[in-house]
């Protein structure tokens, strides 16, 4: 999985996606008719239909959304002291930054760091601080370098991320920003393996979803989709102390077919073609109802007089944190039932009425 690997280890925040798009670009280039970059910087890879003999209609549209950007930071003051204050991008649980490794991206090459917030340590703290709440304006980062060459490396906007290794846990594989790495990777596996396409099929790594699903807003206006898949995480709480109907989805129990989230609500036709798809293949596969949370598809639905739309996640334990786990099998059980879709989902029945 070494391509996952390098997306993961990869950094991206929204507006920043550069390096992913780089990957992106490299692989799905060989496969693609049309290779395009919207003013958003979504890359837009083009894979015409086959070859339909008798068809006299042209074949439909479908956009597959797979997002390239990461939660992070943008550095927004540098003190006299070399000390960096951040503002977020994305959802971030202050209880999971703390005693974290980061990267900034400077201007003169990547810098390591450290982030903290500016509390008292335990030997020297007052109970009045031990029960302080922390906010994510609490933390700093420190780079351990005179101020001066901190200022002449980054200013406000670098980018921030945490830093953490891809690594192999049993039977899955754990590192920061597989939210939404994993999909990339699902993304352009299925477009690798597809021995037919369907449709025009528009592969978008798309941009900014992590602050408002902008990217694939812009994305879905100007490919004008018939049909839309995004491609995601989700919540995988099946861990001690949370009980069995809050878990949503379970780790090594096939991609996840999404019947809805807060963003969006998936197609009626589209859920019973990727469930018959799921078993005509023998795909292990597990449905979702997701209660907080969205993905592309709730932007993607909404253009022009609106896109049937669905949602197809790959499990994950421990989502907006530097550990994100996720289980091989549903990854591949993801990569063959994306596959069976571009290959065979033109034939859905998608009439609500």
């Amino acid at each position: 999985m070494e391509l996952l690997k390098e997306l993961c280890e990869s950094t991206g925040i929204p507006g920043q996606e550069g390096r992913l798009r780089e990957i992106a670009r490299r692989e799905l280039a060989p496969l693609a008719d049309e290779l395009t970059v919207d003013a958003l910087g979504n890359l837009i890879a083009r894979k015409s239909a086959s070859t339909r003999k008798g068809k006299s209609r042209p074949a439909k549209r479908l956009m597959i959304a797979a997002h390239m950007d990461e939660i992070g930071f943008v550095i927004s003051h540098i003190d006299d002291k070399g000390w960096l204050r951040l503002v977020p991008l994305g959802g971030h649980n202050p209880r999971n930054m703390v005693a974290q490794r980061v990267v900034v991206c400077g201007n003169r090459g990547d810098l390591p760091g450290l982030l903290y917030p500016g509390v008292r340590p335990p030997h020297i703290a007052t109970p009045e601080d031990l029960r302080k709440e922390l906010k994510v304006s609490d933390f700093f980062v420190d780079l351990c370098l005179p101020p001066q060459r901190v200022k002449k490396e980054v200013e406000p906007g670098t980018m921030v991320v945490i830093q953490r290794e891809f690594g192999e846990i049993g039977e899955g594989v754990s590192c920061k920003a597989m939210d939404n790495r994993v999909a990339m990777y699902v993304m352009i596996r299925a477009m690798q393996a597809a021995k037919s396409f369907g449709f025009d099929t528009y592969a978008v790594a798309t941009t900014q979803e992590e602050v408002g699903l902008r990217g694939a807003a812009t994305g879905a206006a100007g490919v004008a989709p018939d049909v839309g898949i995004a491609l995601d995480t989700t919540l995988a709480v099946d861990i001690p102390g949370v009980p069995d109907h809050e878990k949503v989805t379970a780790l090594g129990e096939g991609a996840a077919i999404k019947i809805l989230d807060s963003s969006s609500i998936s197609h009626p036709g589209l859920v019973a073609c990727f469930r018959a798809l799921a078993k005509k293949r023998k795909i292990k596969h597990q449905m979702e109802i997701l209660p907080r949370g969205g993905t592309d598809a709730g932007a993607m639905q909404r253009v022009h007089a609106g896109v049937p739309v669905i949602t197809l996640s790959i499990p994950t334990r421990y989502i907006h944190t530097s550990i994100e786990l996720v289980h091989r099998q549903d990854v591949q059980a993801a990569v063959d039932l994306l596959t069976a879709f571009i290959e065979e989902g033109a034939r859905a029945d998608l009439q609500l009425i």
